[in-house]
């Protein structure tokens, strides 16, 4: 399982990121890009397990969908654009990470 340290530091070795809390409730803590204030990584704990929404382009969305049961329509957004991601050790950490970097490429080039 990947940790949210985990996904807070993968999403800072992307160039001008930095953590921010927007919210008044510390369980949200997003990874955004400097130039333009855009989030591409939002960890929070929900139902007992620690997720990321992530922003894909709809061409993928359904491809992740139906590849994992722990990738489903993002939770408290758009839901042709975003995914969420349920943490639970059933997706290689090397996906995540895949989809997280897909989500920072669509927003740098927003």
């Amino acid at each position: 399982m990947i940790t949210r340290e985990e996904v807070l530091a993968y999403g800072l070795t992307f160039p001008d990121t930095y953590v921010d809390t927007p919210f008044r409730d510390d369980n949200w803590v997003l990874i955004r890009l400097r130039k333009n204030k855009k989030a591409f990584a939002w960890t929070y704990l929900y139902e007992g397990s620690l997720r990321v929404n992530v922003k894909v382009d709809p061409q993928w969305r359904d491809f992740w969908r139906m590849s994992y049961k722990s990738v489903i329509p993002g939770y408290h957004q758009n839901k042709d654009h975003w995914n969420t991601i349920i943490l639970d050790g059933s997706i290689p950490k090397k996906e995540i990470k895949r989809m997280i970097a897909e989500s920072y490429d669509l927003v740098a080039n927003a």
